[in-house]
């Protein structure tokens, strides 16, 4: 089994594992096929990792899974319980090493971001291990005589395809599947697959059984196309685009496996005249430009009521100039790094193109790289775009309707309530939505009336494990997180006892 000696911004060096993890080992590909990782600061390879055969080491983990499914899931609750919270706890230990290799393999800003990432992470695995052996059914007796109750068990082997925007995040968000008693195999994408074959490491010296957790590199096309496929996988839990979630759930239908899909969003925030200004204009910002805007649920559809429409748009402007700073991201005051491939930087700027040649109007930043990293020898060949601000959107604008997925928010203007839902609802898209009001009963009706999965009152891309998430219409369907996510990775099963009865 090979590995990498690759160093970090840091100066230090790792051993970075190269092969497939199945059944607790590193194993070696059955194909020569390879997956670069770029450094997405400086365009350069970091490392190569090996991709899965399509079939061969597919079936290879599937089998892994499938034989470890039984044991595990009979496994008692407290033993579980305190598998996760061991790693849990490793993940605490290792938290640097994890954000400094997260940081790498995806463009993260350390210290403002993957850090984050990583202890999150930690906090995921802490509540799902909270709520092992906590889980109840139900129980009805309609008579003296008879006795009718519900239990919730493991589906059996889940497929986990996880996304490029958070590689470790949701990853561990699919973990709730291992908390309720099924067995795993992840699929990396192909942008990111570093940090979790490191992460792999933990979950042996956790002492978790052989065949719980398996992870593949490997391109959608082939190797998420075949897990979809695959008739020994009993459920796929997908994070990613909406046009790959239309394939999943064409293609799942071959067994009719059981789907969780959180694909793409193009969330609206409304700021009405009432709002905390200062307030909202920097939750504004946070809901787009963290993470680079590589956020399922960004609010990057923003509508401001015409009052203030001006005045919004001028200190959205200079907060997110002053505060939002681009560049590589080992710097520390960096909370812009670069877009995670060349791919992803060339589609974001046709589209800031394409807005401005609809009508929109640059507030801020544009076409080009920023000014400070175009004049880098290290990070030109970087993947970078600037924070932009485009103005006098409509409805019709592609940049009004299509998933972005970068650092652009896109502004348009609005006179009342009505009008203020009517755009908010103008997409294809249900995954998040904002308001901000100091009118208590419109943030409470705009929510109950917005077509979301998640609002956010006055605030914008929160998250608690204990909440769940996910989104309606082309946004995907079924739920992570809380007590909501863990029913998605269990069947209901009613039993019904005769206590004496006779026919």
């Amino acid at each position: 089994m090979s590995f990498a000696e690759v160093k970090l911004p840091s100066g230090k060096t790792y051993k970075q594992p190269l092969g497939l993890f199945i059944n607790n080992e590193f194993v070696d590909s059955s194909c020569d096929e390879k997956i670069e990782s770029i450094d997405a600061s400086t365009g350069k390879v970091i490392a190569a990792v090996q991709a899965a055969d399509a079939k061969v080491d597919l079936d290879r983990a599937v089998a892994a899974a499938r034989k470890a499914f039984p044991a595990w899931r009979d496994t008692p609750a407290p033993e579980k319980r305190d598998l996760l919270l061991k790693l849990a706890s490793l993940v605490e230990e290792n938290a640097q090493m994890l954000a400094e290799v997260e940081s790498l393999d995806s463009g993260k800003p350390l210290e403002s971001n993957a850090l984050e990432d990583i202890l999150g992470l930690a906090g995921i695995l802490k509540y799902y291990a909270g709520w092992v052996d906590k889980a109840q059914g139900q129980s009805y007796s309609p008579s003296p005589s008879r006795l009718t109750y519900t239990t919730h068990q493991p589906l059996g082997v889940v497929g986990c395809i996880i996304p490029f925007n958070y590689p470790l995040a949701m990853m561990a968000w699919k973990w709730t599947a291992i908390a309720t008693g099924n067995t795993t195999v992840f699929k990396s994408a192909e942008q990111t697959p570093l940090s979790i074959l490191y992460f792999a490491q933990l979950v042996i010296e956790a002492g978790f059984p052989a065949g719980v957790f398996n992870v593949l590199s490997g391109t959608g096309a082939k190797v998420g196309d075949a897990m979809a496929r695959h008739l020994d996988i009993d459920k796929i839990a997908f994070t990613g685009s909406t046009a790959v979630g239309q394939i999943i759930q064409k293609t799942a239908a071959v067994n009719l496996k059981a789907l969780t899909l959180e694909c793409g969003g193009k969330s609206p925030n409304v700021v009405f005249e009432d709002a905390d200004f200062d307030q909202a204009v920097k939750w504004t910002a946070a809901g787009i430009f963290y993470n680079m805007g590589q956020i399922c649920s960004g609010t990057s559809r923003c509508y401001v009521q015409d009052s203030i429409y001006e005045k919004f748009l001028s200190a959205l402007a200079e907060h997110v100039d002053k505060t939002y700073k681009v560049g590589p991201p080992s710097d520390p005051e960096v909370l812009i790094g670069p877009q995670v491939s060349k791919t992803q930087q060339q589609r974001i700027q046709s589209l800031i193109k394409k807005g401005i040649e609809e009508g929109a109007r640059v507030v801020l930043g544009g076409e080009g790289l920023p000014d400070s990293i175009a004049q880098s020898e290290e990070h030109k060949s970087g993947f970078f775009v600037k924070p932009t601000i485009l103005a006098d959107i409509e409805p019709t604008n592609t940049v009004a309707r299509e998933e972005i997925f970068g650092p652009v928010i896109v502004v348009g203007k609005f006179s009342d309530y009505d009008e203020a839902l009517k755009l908010a609802n103008d997409t294809e898209y249900g995954l998040a939505s904002a308001v901000f009001t100091a009118d208590i009963t419109r943030a409470h009706t705009f929510a109950s009336q917005v077509e979301a999965g998640v609002c956010y009152i006055n605030s914008s891309n929160e998250l608690d494990p204990a909440c769940p998430f996910g989104g309606i219409k082309m946004s995907g369907y079924g739920r992570e997180l809380g007590e909501y996510g863990l029913s998605n990775f269990t069947n209901v099963k009613a039993v019904y006892v005769n206590l004496g009865t006779k026919l």
